[in-house]
């Protein structure tokens, strides 16, 4: 095999955390999954959060960092909305893997190595209700040897019967300061140089979602090499340029139809979503001061009505 160029791999996967004390930002599961990891003693869990935030990585890490390499493959089944996760999937492939006794070889190579296996199910709101139903007996059944790690942006659509059984830990989307030092790690370690405007605009546009920010971060030195502008991130994001919605906003506040629609054609030549166009207008207005509230209030119900 050629050896594997440093560029080759993405970043994303480059710079994912392999410990769970390195997860950014996400100070209370931290300190329960290192609590887990010195007592081994482990509940079943249910990661929820939007994207971007760790949640997959966090379940990963104690994976690894209770098993070690070796037993990891006969120790952890994983499984994401990318395989069939359904019924019959439930009631043969995860409930064999449950129910498989498992020896108790403390500490093999430096590792905890508890006394159970470890099922994650990565995206388990795209299971199906009869498919999460069926999972309720098998936990309790098998909650000697095995233990479940359920992860899912949305916790209102897991059934209520499997949450009630997971120590629950909703993870935040990540702050400015946790994504800057972070995207200036990666910088450091890539060689690129960001100003401090990039860096707002690109915790700006990536909206608490760190592995959008990378991915901005890797597409943007792609395309313009080491020192990289805001304009650059927001030419890569897909973000419509806050020049055009102000044009846009101040044309419709000046209550002249022909020059509003001129900029409207402006926006429909220049091909911009129509959808980032509302969105990112909603956020002017909302933060707007010279607009009243009930303005505000009314402006909204007619944008919500442009987005049905």
């Amino acid at each position: 095999m050629a050896p594997v160029l440093q560029t080759s791999q993405p970043w994303v996967e480059k710079y994912r955390p392999k410990q769970v004390k390195d997860v950014a930002h996400q100070e209370e599961v931290v300190r329960v999954l290192t609590n887990t990891l010195e007592t081994t003693n482990c509940p079943h869990m249910l990661f929820y959060g939007p994207p971007g935030t760790g949640k997959t990585t966090t379940a990963l890490a104690i994976a690894h960092e209770l098993f070690g390499p070796e037993l990891y493959k006969s120790r952890v089944l994983e499984l994401n909305a990318s395989d069939d996760r359904g019924i019959n999937v439930v009631r043969t492939k995860i409930k064999d893997f449950a129910a498989i006794a498992v020896g108790s070889a403390q500490h093999k190579g430096g590792y905890p190595c508890p006394p159970y296996k470890i099922i994650i199910l990565d995206e388990a709101d795209s299971m199906t209700e009869d498919a999460q139903n069926a999972l309720r007996r098998t936990m309790e059944t098998y909650s000697k040897v095995t233990r479940f790690f359920f992860i899912c942006n949305y916790i209102s659509r897991i059934i209520e019967p499997l949450a009630s059984r997971c120590a629950k830990f909703r993870f935040k989307p990540l702050s400015d300061e946790i994504m800057s030092n972070r995207i200036l790690h990666i910088c450091n370690e890539e060689g690129l140089n960001l100003d401090e405007q990039a860096l707002s605009t690109l915790s700006s546009i990536s909206q608490g979602d760190l592995r959008r920010a990378i991915t901005y971060l890797q597409s943007a030195a792609r395309l313009f090499g080491s020192s990289i502008s805001s304009e650059d991130l927001i030419g890569v994001s897909g973000v419509i340029p806050q020049e055009v919605v102000e044009a846009l906003f101040s044309a419709c506040k000046g209550g002249n139809f022909d020059l509003a629609n001129k900029e409207v054609n402006n926006i429909i030549a220049e091909g911009y979503p129509v959808a980032q166009m509302l969105s990112q207008l909603f956020e002017m207005i909302v933060e707007a001061d010279d607009v009243s509230d009930e303005q505000k209030a009314r402006i909204c119900k007619k944008l919500a009505e442009a987005d049905k």
